[in-house]
């Protein structure tokens, strides 16, 4: 999957690469309500370093002696990064949690509340993000350089809007989870074990999950299920399965987690959606006749028409509303006129109509719109100096939903190189 395009394009990049280290990406979720500090559920402010959110859980859970799916979480957070999130969990007393010492893992606050946190009960992330580049210490003047770029990046952003692309972390180290929702789509489970757990690629499978995808492409399924890592439970259960019978391939997928079935789904939507924003990038601050345009004070929103069309674009300027796109579903509210147009071309081309996300069995998905542009706050860039090298440090607020790897893009443009995953 190809990086999403820019819209600061007129303006250079600082160059560099983004979490080198595992502190140089930090993140705080803002929660979107004040807890109660009494109720039925434990809840942890976690940090968690190295490991995602689902593993942090996973990890609890062992701890207590419970299941992963009890506990609640208002959002997904990096694996390569430190992150502090609010998980809950219920009918447990706070006092369970005071002398756990666990790996990666530090409960750091708690209180309680009176329902489960669930996924979207956040108002937003605050990220402290360190950006290095081994020219700036052979010749600091250019990280000074840098620091200008960023500043001027910034300026054009905070007018226009930060195109709100799903960035690459949805879809999967792989970068084909959106691929592996479209074979859940279209029901066809034999496609969607090939890339499940075939489809071996040497820039990103290693060992034995390079080996297994590679028994599995040459149609060795006992082999590729011994080669398979053995903490990959899900994959392992699957292959077990087809190990017995090779063309059991609807029996494999029904005992795939119906999480990681939906969030694949979900990782579908994504990918029509940036292609849809792509289109729409040149004139995204401006409005059209048809749109709908989403309110950001409330997430409601409503169709602009020919009368309407001069004041909302006022409003569109001042950064209450701004064009909404598709996450296509068989319930989704479509636009009119040219957006419609262009939302129609993008799921025809894709060979979809929305009923086949009613079709999609357990992991169906009504469908919702979503702004096509988002706004930080509080923003501060500066540079420093640690024992490793020179950096540049950006810090800003990015409200719930929206990616800090598509802002860091506009301010870098270039791949946003990392350290390689372990």
């Amino acid at each position: 999957m190809p990086s999403t395009p820019y819209i600061s394009t007129a303006l250079p990049g600082t160059g560099g690469s983004i979490k080198l280290h595992q502190d140089d990406f930090q993140v705080e979720e803002i929660p979107l309500y004040p807890f109660a500090g009494v109720g039925e559920h434990a809840y942890l402010l976690i940090e968690k370093r190295g490991i995602s959110t689902y593993t942090a859980i996973s990890i609890l859970a062992k701890a207590i002696g419970r299941r992963s799916v009890d506990f609640g979480y208002a959002g997904l957070k990096d694996a390569q990064a430190v992150t502090r999130q609010w998980i809950s969990i219920e009918h447990e007393p706070n006092s369970r949690f005071e002398k756990l010492e666990l790996p990666t893992i530090r409960i750091i606050e708690q209180t309680r509340h009176r329902n489960k946190l669930k996924l979207g009960h956040l108002a937003g992330n605050r990220f402290t993000v360190r950006i290095r580049h081994e020219d700036w210490d052979k010749a600091p003047s250019m990280l000074a350089v840098a620091h200008d770029r960023a500043s001027a990046v910034f300026q054009a952003l905070s007018t226009s809007g930060v195109p709100n692309f799903f960035g690459q972390q949805r879809f999967g180290m792989r970068l084909d989870n959106h691929r592996l929702g479209m074979a859940l789509l279209k029901r066809d489970a034999k496609k969607f074990m090939e890339l499940w757990l075939g489809s071996a690629d040497e820039s990103v499978d290693r060992g034995g999950v390079l080996q297994a995808r590679r028994h599995y492409d040459a149609g060795n399924v006992s082999a590729a299920y011994s080669a398979w890592p053995g903490h990959l439970r899900a994959e392992r259960a699957a292959l077990a399965i087809l190990q017995k019978n090779p063309v059991q391939h609807v029996k494999a997928l029904q005992g795939v987690d119906i999480r990681l079935r939906r969030l694949l789904i979900s990782s579908l939507q994504a990918h029509l959606f940036n292609k849809v924003l792509e289109l729409r990038l040149p004139n995204l601050t401006s409005l059209v006749d048809g749109d709908l345009a989403w309110l950001h004070e409330t997430g409601a929103v409503f169709d602009v028409t020919p009368e309407t069309l001069a004041v909302e674009q006022l409003r569109c300027s001042r950064h209450e509303i701004s064009p909404s796109g598709p996450l296509f579903g068989y319930r989704m509210t479509s636009p009119r006129g040219i957006p419609a147009e262009i939302e129609n071309s993008v799921l025809s081309a894709a060979g979809i109509t929305p009923d086949d996300f009613r079709q999609a069995g357990p992991q169906k998905a009504k469908g919702a719109r979503r702004a096509m542009r988002f706004f930080f706050t509080d923003h501060k860039i500066s540079m420093g100096k640690d024992s490793r090298s020179g950096y540049l440090e950006l810090a800003f607020t990015l409200p719930a939903g929206s990616f800090a790897t598509v802002l860091l893009g506009e301010v870098i443009k270039a791949p946003l190189m990392t350290a390689p995953e372990m």
